[in-house]
């Protein structure tokens, strides 16, 4: 009995010192702590000015910045709307052409077509079983298109904001460059993330907005709105494969007033004041820089000095783009083995995702 006792009592003294020291041969899980950016951009129509300076830009400069940047051309997108089949495979192309001339590097980041990584949709589908319709209806730019389109409005299109927060959670993105017109969306991603980190635990990270520097660039027909691709006033938008020649009848042709003095004053001369933005924005040089420099030039004549200085800041994109989009097999292959990448990422997220959902 004794024996049993002391027996009894170096078993406890055991059980005691392991609890203290823990086990010996598990290690303690690690805190995943690399961060992720994600982007994407849809593959109709050929980017303008705009895009350039308010997205594409910031996107080269991000490579440097982060180890883990992700681009995707989000081609499910842009079936909200008709597409012409043969037309949407080449703007793909065209599209991986153009970022591949404006600096995005496959080395450096993971560039691939959205549709090859199913994962996006997959996801999508759970999370958009978990938000109330009132939450997309009530989104500015469902607002805006549905007014448009009156009753023509299809499901995809008020559902498209739950597949772009797809598109960012199932890499477990931690940042996103945005525009000011993404505001609400990005706002929506983080209420999906954190519905489903209530409902089964923490997983997803809460992404954060990087916002772009340039704000937005105004049409250079109507300065109240933004350039914008699908614009019907040929002149209003400056596409980064404009000729010389049709980037400088633009300009030529932007409203400005009659005031003829070079300034910067958003709320009162808009239409200059885009010019100047512009100007600053491809040079290089501050607002004030740009303004100082110009001391003494009419509106005329400043005109077509921005129009040299988008010339300049193009010209060498454009070459590339021509050469580029003259292999598509490379195009094709940049795009395959980038998918592959992505879906290395994806996968693993989404795999988890089903598991704690219960889909097996």
């Amino acid at each position: 009995m004794a024996l049993f006792s002391v027996r009894k009592a170096r078993e406890c003294w055991r059980f005691i010192r392991a609890l203290h020291k823990g086990p010996a041969a598990t290690s303690a899980p690690q805190k995943e702590s690399e961060d992720r950016v994600f982007s994407g951009i849809q593959p109709t129509g050929i980017p303008h000015l705009g895009n350039y300076l308010g997205a594409i830009e910031s996107w080269v400069k991000l490579q440097e910045e982060y180890d883990t940047v992700i681009y995707s051309i989000v081609d499910l997108h842009s079936i909200t709307v008709p597409q012409d089949p043969t037309v949407l495979q080449q703007s793909i192309l065209d599209m991986t052409a153009v970022l591949l001339a404006c600096g995005i590097n496959p080395e450096k980041s993971i560039l691939y077509q959205q549709s090859k990584v199913c994962e996006h949709t997959q996801l999508s589908w759970i999370l958009t079983c978990m938000v109330r319709l009132p939450r997309l209806q009530y989104l500015h730019q469902w607002k805006a298109k549905a007014a448009k389109q009156k009753h023509n409005g299809t499901v995809g299109l008020l559902t498209y904001p739950v597949l772009q927060a797809a598109d960012i959670l199932c890499y477990k993105s931690t940042h996103v460059p945005v525009g000011e017109d993404q505001v609400q969306h990005m706002e929506l991603v983080q209420d999906l993330a954190r519905s489903f980190n209530r409902k089964y635990g923490e997983f997803f990270p809460l992404p954060k907005s990087i916002l772009t520097p340039m704000k937005k660039v105004k049409s250079l027909r109507d300065p109240s709105a933004k350039m914008s691709k699908s614009d019907p006033d040929k002149l209003a938008t400056v596409r980064i494969t404009d000729s010389p020649e049709e980037i400088v009848q633009k300009f030529r042709k932007a409203m400005t007033d009659f005031t003829s003095e070079v300034t910067y004053e958003p709320d009162s001369r808009a239409g200059v004041s885009n010019l100047v933005a512009i100007h600053a924005a491809v040079s290089g040089l501050s607002v004030e820089e740009v303004v100082r420099s110009s001391a003494g030039m009419d509106t005329a004549h400043y005109k077509l000095l921005v129009a040299d200085a988008v010339i300049e800041k193009f010209a060498p994109i454009r070459r590339e783009i021509e050469k580029l989009k003259m292999d598509k097999d490379h195009l094709r292959k940049v795009l395959l083995v980038g998918s592959a990448k992505a879906k290395e990422l994806a996968s693993p997220v989404f795999q988890e995702v089903k598991k704690l959902v219960g889909i097996l």
